[in-house]
């Protein structure tokens, strides 16, 4: 019982109820200024983006250390070392959706990215993300100046890069 006076007490005290207007128009203020401020969500499409750089890199430095593995498998080829260039960064595939339509002299095309999320969240959706294209490779070995083991090294990189020979230098390791 003494709980309930109390707060019959307090809902009678002029103060208590100008405290509590105050704190409610404060609260709604905060609400009001924070839908101002800007998303702190932009920032990571940034780091996506960088992310994506490191993932190209990674990417890259994984291919040579698998490519040196299984080219070290060779007979005769000894120590190998490979160093790949990258003629492009990783790339995104969006997904699109079209509409075509055909009357007796005219053709219409449309497409739009197919668009996912709702309110500020709204991103285009990837289809794929398609990893970065090696337009070249450097290899190096203990049996490179043999011409029957070059020549093996340069079809098993071309085949496991997709890549030409002639994109393929294969030199003697000192």
């Amino acid at each position: 019982m003494e709980v309930i006076e109390k707060i019959r007490e307090l809902l009678k005290n002029r103060k208590w109820a100008v405290f509590m207007t105050v704190c409610g128009t404060a609260g709604l203020l905060l609400i009001m200024i924070s839908s101002l401020l800007p998303d702190k969500k932009a920032a990571p499409a940034v780091n996506a983006e960088r992310q994506s750089v490191c993932d190209s890199a990674a990417y890259c430095k994984d291919t040579e250390k698998r490519l040196e593995a299984f080219l070290s498998e060779i007979d005769g080829a000894g120590e190998v070392r490979v160093y790949l260039t990258v003629g492009s960064e990783q790339r995104y595939v969006y997904a699109t959706e079209g509409r075509h339509s055909r009357s007796d002299n005219k053709t219409e095309e449309e497409e739009k990215y197919v668009i996912v999320g709702g309110g500020s969240e709204k991103n285009a959706l990837i289809e794929t993300v398609e990893a970065p294209e090696i337009t070249g490779a450097v290899i190096v070995c203990g049996g490179g100046g043999d011409a029957a083991v070059r020549e093996q090294i340069y079809k098993a990189a071309a085949a496991a890069l997709g890549i030409p020979t002639a994109k393929i230098y294969v030199a003697k390791i000192r």
